[in-house]
């Protein structure tokens, strides 16, 4: 006799095969320049989107057979879901698409640092600025000296 689908458990194997697929379109939509040989922008998207497949059709798989989180004890005994946290990890989100254009990565990047690890439980937000900061620098700068793209710097064009 099967086992009965556990349906909280089937919506997740189901959401990441939509994210993959999402992936696989998006990736086929990139423009491939000729001068690319062999490795082009799309090899990293078309991996990620298969790798979500895979792991969708595997937790799919999983829940059809009677899903996994009812094994799991922390899921069981799990707190009620914090709203606050999920907020702030919204507004990072947001933040960073609302001001990446307008005042580039690096700015855009630690503001949205700074809210992840307030969404984290961080009580250190200077703190969190000074480490932001370093990270989203260290990050432009391998972008544009060791792989040679631009990812905008926004209001510190000149300064960087």
């Amino acid at each position: 006799m099967r086992a009965p689908s556990s349906a909280p458990d089937l919506a997740v194997g189901i959401f990441v095969l939509l994210l993959g697929a999402l992936g696989i379109w998006q990736a086929a939509a990139i423009p491939v320049s000729p001068i690319y040989a062999q490795v082009g922008p799309t090899v990293v998207p078309y991996a990620v989107g298969a790798g979500l497949l895979l792991l969708g059709l595997l937790l799919t798989g999983s829940a059809l057979r009677g899903g996994w989180s009812h094994d799991l004890p922390e899921v069981a005994e799990a707190a009620p879901a914090n709203w606050r946290a999920l907020a702030l990890l919204g507004a990072g989100l947001l933040v960073n698409l609302a001001l990446i254009d307008w005042l580039g990565f690096v700015i855009a990047a630690t503001a949205q640092f700074v809210l992840i690890a307030a969404a984290f439980s961080s009580k250190r937000p200077l703190r969190d600025l000074v480490v932001g900061v370093l990270v989203t620098l260290a990050a432009y700068e391998f972008f544009g000296r060791v792989l040679g793209v631009n990812i905008g710097a926004g209001v510190l064009e000149g300064i960087l």
